[in-house]
C-alpha cells in the first residue's frame, strides 16, 4: 500500500509539474520541477525504505518483494535521469545533518571549483562581495525559510545564479549558469559597481587633493566640489557652495573657460585667484566632458617662488660658468646646444648670435673643421662618429686635441641624465708647456744638487728621506744604494753616529724632523767631528711639512776664519795703537802752537814795538800756519773723540741765519781774496731747531771752507737752507772743478784730499767731521758733483732729536712775546 502511495504522489507530482510548465515561464518552472523531482526522490526513498521494513515485517513472499524493489529502483533512476538532465548543482540541507551536494553537473565556469569540498567554502572561490551575499541570503533561509535568488560573480570573472528554497525541515540551494538576459544583466551590475567604485575613489581622492576640484553640467552649475574648494571660497560645507552657487572664479575667467570649452579645448591657464583669503597664482586647468566639465586649481605659488629661486641659481651658474677659464658646452638629447658659456665662445672663436640659435653638435664640428680647429684625423666621419657616441654611452669620453695652431686642447664629454651631453674644454697649452719647463728645471735642479758643495736632504712628513744629493751621501759617508732605500731619521742617524757620536745634537735634528708642531722654527749649529772636520748644519722647516737638512764642510774655512780673525784683530789693535799715538801726538802739539800763535800776536802788536814789513809778513805766516795746523789738530781730536764716543752734543735753540751769518764772518777774508761771490738764501720757515750750535757752525764752516777752496776766481758759492717737514737742510753749492764720479765714494774717508788741479791742499778731515758729526746729530749728508760743473752738499738734519724736549720749552717761551707783540700792534 505505502508503495502504491509513493508511486501516486511520485505521478501526481509529476502531472503537476506538466501543467505548471505550461502556465509559467520557463525560468521559474524549471527550478519547481526540479524541487518537486527532489521531493519524489525522498519520497521515493522513504517508499523504499518502508517497503523494505514491511518486507521484513509482513513476510511477503520474496519474488514480491523483489518485483517492488525493481520498480522503485527504475523510478530512482528516472528521477535522477531527470535531475542530471540540466547542467546546475543542487546542495541539500536537513536539520541536523547539514550540506549534503546531492547533484554536480555544472562546468565550464570560470573560478568554480570542482572538489565538494572546495564548492562549500563560498568565500574561497566567490568573490568578497558575493560570497557575503550569499551568506546572508543561506542564513535567512535556513532561520526563517526566507527563499533567494541573486547573480554570484566568482574571483575569476564567471556568474552564477544562485536559487534558495526551503521545504518544512529541509532546503535546497541550486547553483546554474546564467544565461540570456540575466548574463547581460549580471555584467550590467558588474560594470555598474565599479563605476560606482570608480567614482567613489575619484571623488575620495579629490577631497583629499588639497587643491580646489570642481564638476559642472552642461549649463555651467556646479554639481559637485571637493573639500579644498569649501575650504577656498570659505564656506561651511559642500552643500552650501551647491545650494548656494559659490563661485571661485570670476565671471570673466568663466566666460573665457567656457568659450574654449564649447571649442572643444581644454583650458589651461595661470590665474590669481583669491582662496582662502589670499591671492596666489594657480594653474587652472578645465576638461570638456559630453554634457560637462572638470575643472582644478592647483596653487602654483610656491613653485613659482621655487622657479624664481632657480632661475636665479641657473643665471647665477651660468655667470660662475662665465668666469671660469674651461670651456663648457651643454647639449640635449637632440644634439642642440643649450648653454655655452664665454670661455668656449673664445677658444673655439665661432659667432655668437649663430650659437645662440642653437645648432647641431655635429654642426658645430664641421665649421669647426672648415676653419682648422679639430685635430687632423685620416678619417673624420669615423672620429665624428666615435665622438658624438658619448650619447649613447654612459662611459665618460676623454681625449686630447693637438690643434694645427700648437694648441693642446683636453676634451671631456659627459653624458648627461636627460639623455644630453655636456663638454669640457680646457686648454693645456701653457699647462703640458710649463709641465716640460719643470721636467727640464727638475732635471737642471737635480744637476744643480749634486753639483753643490753642501750636502743637501729633504726627510717626509714620515721621517724618511725623500731627496739628497751627492755631497751629502760624501759628507756622511754613505753609499748611493742605502740612502736611496728612503732610510727614516733614526736609521739614518744610527749611521752617522759612526762620524760624529754627539747624542744630544742628534736628538735635536731627530726632534726638528719628527715634530709634529704647526709653528717650527730654524736649527742651525755645527759639529765639529773626532777627524777634525767641522760641518755646519741646518733644519728648515719646508711649506709641505717635510725638513731640508743641509750640511757644510767648513774645515777650511773655519781655518780661514780664525787667520782673518786673528790677522783683524791685529789691524784693529794697530788702529787703536795710530788712534792713541795721534791724540798724544795732537794733544803734545796744541799746547806749543797755542804758545806760538800767542806770540806771534803779542810780536804783533804796538806794545813790542815796530816791526818791518818782511817782519810782519812772516808773523802773518806763522800765525796763519799755526792756526792751520790748530785746527787740523782739533779736527783730529774731535775725530778720535768721536770714536771713542766720548763727544757729547750741548744742545740748545740754534738759529739757521746765525749760524749762516757766523760762518761768513769766519770765511769772509778767505772768500774776498779769492774773488767769490757768497749767496746766502734762507727760507722763511726756517726756524730755530735744536742742535750743538757748535759742531753746527764747525759743519757748515768746513763745507763753506771747501767750497771756497775749490772754487775759481770770480766764481760763485751759494748757500741755503729751508725746511723740509721734520728736517732742517742747509745746502753748499760751488760752480768750481768738481770731482770725478770714481772720487765721490772717497770724499768721505779720513785723509782723502785731492787738490783736483786747484791750489787747495788740505789735510782730508773736513767732510770726515762733516760725517761724522752729521751722523751724530742723527742727520744724513749727501753730495753730487760734476766734473767742471761744480759741486753741492747737503745736509739734514732733525729739527728736534728724539727724547729732546727743548723745543717745545722754545715754543712755550716764544708764546708770550708773540702775543705781547700783537697787543701792541
Amino acid at each position: 500500500m505505502l508503495l502504491v502511495a509513493a508511486i501516486s504522489c511520485v505521478l501526481v507530482l509529476t502531472l503537476n509539474v506538466s501543467s505548471e510548465r505550461t502556465q509559467q515561464g520557463a525560468e521559474t518552472a524549471g527550478l519547481n520541477a526540479l524541487l518537486i523531482m527532489v521531493l519524489a526522490a525522498v519520497a521515493i526513498f522513504a517508499a523504499v525504505a518502508t517497503i523494505l521494513s514491511a518486507y521484513a515485517g509482513s513476510r511477503r513472499s520474496r519474488n514480491q518483494r523483489n518485483n517492488e524493489l525493481q520498480d522503485l529502483r527504475r523510478r530512482l533512476a528516472s528521477s535522477e535521469a531527470l535531475i542530471r538532465a540540466e547542467p546546475q548543482i543542487l546542495v541539500h540541507w536537513e536539520q541536523g545533518r547539514g550540506l549534503e551536494i546531492v547533484a554536480q553537473s555544472l562546468s565550464g565556469i570560470a573560478g568554480l571549483p570542482s572538489s565538494h569540498q572546495e564548492l562549500l567554502r563560498f568565500g574561497m572561490w566567490l568573490e568578497q562581495k558575493s560570497a557575503a551575499d550569499l551568506k546572508l541570503a543561506l542564513d535567512a533561509l535556513f532561520a526563517e525559510g526566507r527563499a533567494f535568488n541573486m547573480i554570484l560573480r566568482t574571483m575569476a570573472g564567471g556568474h552564477l545564479e544562485a536559487d534558495g528554497r526551503a521545504a518544512g525541515s529541509r532546503a535546497i540551494l541550486r547553483l546554474r549558469d546564467v544565461a540570456g538576459y540575466k548574463r547581460d544583466l549580471g555584467l550590467i551590475l558588474d560594470h555598474q559597481k565599479k563605476i560606482a567604485r570608480d567614482v567613489r575613489s575619484s571623488r575620495a581622492l579629490l577631497n583629499a587633493l588639497p587643491s580646489p576640484a570642481w564638476l559642472r553640467d552642461g549649463n555651467g552649475r556646479l554639481t559637485w566640489v571637493n573639500k579644498a574648494y569649501v575650504t577656498a571660497v570659505e564656506a561651511a560645507s559642500e552643500a552650501e557652495v551647491i545650494a548656494a552657487q559659490i563661485e571661485l572664479l570670476e565671471s570673466r575667467q568663466r566666460r573665457v573657460i567656457e568659450r574654449k570649452n564649447k571649442a572643444g579645448q581644454v583650458y589651461e591657464e595661470r590665474l590669481g585667484l583669491i582662496a582662502g583669503g589670499d591671492q596666489k597664482a594657480h594653474k587652472v586647468v578645465v576638461i570638456p566632458l559630453a554634457d560637462a566639465s572638470a575643472g582644478v586649481a592647483i596653487d602654483v605659488a610656491a613653485l613659482e617662488q621655487a622657479q624664481t629661486a632657480l632661475d636665479r641659481q641657473i643665471a647665477a651658474y651660468d655667470r660662475t660658468l662665465d668666469r671660469v677659464t674651461t670651456a663648457v658646452a651643454i647639449f640635449s638629447a637632440d644634439r642642440r646646444l643649450t648653454f655655452h658659456n664665454e670661455a668656449y665662445r673664445t677658444l673655439w672663436q665661432l659667432d655668437e648670435a649663430w650659437l645662440k640659435t642653437g645648432p647641431q653638435d655635429g654642426s658645430i664640428l664641421d665649421r669647426l673643421r672648415e676653419d682648422g680647429r679639430v685635430p687632423d684625423v685620416a678619417n673624420y666621419r669615423e672620429w665624428k662618429t666615435r665622438l658624438l657616441s658619448c650619447y649613447a654611452d654612459v662611459k665618460e669620453l676623454e681625449d686630447l686635441w693637438h690643434l694645427k695652431d700648437g694648441r693642446v686642447v683636453h676634451v671631456a664629454a659627459e653624458r648627461r641624465p636627460d639623455g644630453g651631453v655636456t663638454y669640457f674644454y680646457d686648454d693645456k697649452t701653457e699647462a703640458l708647456s710649463l709641465e716640460r719647463r719643470y721636467v727640464a728645471l727638475s732635471r737642471v735642479q737635480g744637476e744643480t744638487l749634486n753639483n753643490l758643495k753642501e750636502g743637501v736632504a729633504v726627510f717626509g712628513t714620515d721621517g724618511r728621506l725623500k731627496l739628497f744629493n751627492n755631497a751629502f751621501a760624501k759628507i756622511w759617508r754613505m753609499s748611493q744604494r742605502v740612502l736611496a732605500s728612503t732610510p727614516h731619521i733614526d736609521e739614518f742617524v744610527g749611521n752617522a753616529k759612526v762620524l760624529f757620536d754627539d747624542g744630544h745634537t742628534w736628538q735635536k735634528i731627530v726632534k726638528a724632523v719628527t715634530s709634529f708642531q704647526v709653528a717650527r722654527s730654524q736649527l742651525e749649529g755645527q759639529m765639529v767631528r773626532p777627524d777634525g772636520s767641522v760641518i755646519d748644519y741646518a733644519a728648515t722647516p719646508l711649506p709641505d711639512g717635510g725638513m731640508l737638512l743641509t750640511f757644510a764642510d767648513v774645515t777650511d774655512a773655519k781655518a780661514f776664519e780664525r787667520t782673518l780673525r786673528e790677522r783683524n784683530e791685529a789691524l784693529v789693535a794697530a788702529d787703536n795703537l795710530k788712534n792713541r799715538f795721534i791724540g798724544h801726538v795732537s794733544y803734545e802739539l796744541r799746547t806749543p802752537l797755542t804758545n806760538i800763535i800767542g806770540f806771534s800776536e803779542l810780536l804783533a802788536s804796538p806794545h813790542m814795538g815796530d816791526l818791518s814789513q818782511k817782519q810782519r809778513e812772516y808773523l802773518d805766516h806763522i800765525s796763519q800756519s799755526s792756526t792751520s795746523l790748530l785746527s787740523i789738530i782739533d779736527g783730529i781730536l774731535d775725530l778720535a773723540t768721536i770714536d771713542a764716543g766720548t763727544m757729547e752734543l750741548k744742545l740748545s735753540m740754534v738759529s739757521p741765519r746765525d749760524v749762516i751769518d757766523a760762518t761768513i764772518l769766519a770765511l769772509r777774508e778767505r772768500a774776498v781774496s779769492a774773488d767769490l761771490t757768497i749767496d746766502v738764501a734762507v727760507e722763511d720757515g726756517a726756524a730755530p731747531f735744536e742742535a750743538d750750535e757748535a759742531r753746527v757752525r764747525q759743519i757748515l764752516y768746513n763745507l763753506v771752507a771747501n767750497a771756497i777752496g775749490f772754487s775759481r776766481s770770480g766764481g760763485l758759492v751759494k748757500i741755503e737752507c729751508w725746511r723740509d717737514e721734520g728736517d732742517i737742510v742747509f745746502a753748499v753749492e760751488d760752480n768750481g772743478i768738481g770731482i770725478p764720479p770714481e772720487q765721490q765714494a772717497r770724499v768721505f774717508e779720513r785723509f782723502e784730499s785731492r787738490s783736483q788741479g786747484s791750489e787747495h791742499r788740505g789735510a782730508g778731515l773736513g767732510l770726515s767731521i762733516v760725517k761724522s758729526l752729521v751722523a751724530l746729530h742723527r742727520g744724513r749728508v749727501n753730495l753730487d758733483s760734476k766734473p767742471g760743473i761744480g759741486t753741492r752738499v747737503t745736509v739734514r738734519l732733525p729739527v728736534r732729536p728724539a727724547g729732546s724736549q727743548l723745543l717745545e720749552q722754545h715754543e712755550h717761551e716764544r708764546a708770550p712775546a708773540y702775543a705781547n707783540n700783537l697787543d701792541a700792534s
